[in-house]
């Protein structure tokens, strides 16, 4: 179970794993490529949830890679 805070119900909710996607942003800064991890879901009222990692718990997940 993961810990996202959905912000419609100003309420922390924890989603199962496998119904996660990790993904990785990326930008471009002056200083070269930022990346960024995350975890996303979607909340049973609809609302997407997305929760920044860092790259050790990134790596840890056995979710789906997302887009």
């Amino acid at each position: 179970m993961i810990k996202f805070y959905n912000v419609k119900k100003r309420e922390s909710v924890e989603i199962a794993e496998k119904e996660c996607t990790k993904v990785i942003y990326k930008r471009k800064t002056s200083k070269g490529t930022q990346e960024r991890y995350a975890v996303r879901a979607k909340d049973d009222d609809g609302t997407n949830l997305t929760k920044f990692v860092n790259k050790a718990t990134y790596d840890k997940l056995s979710c789906p890679a997302g887009k």
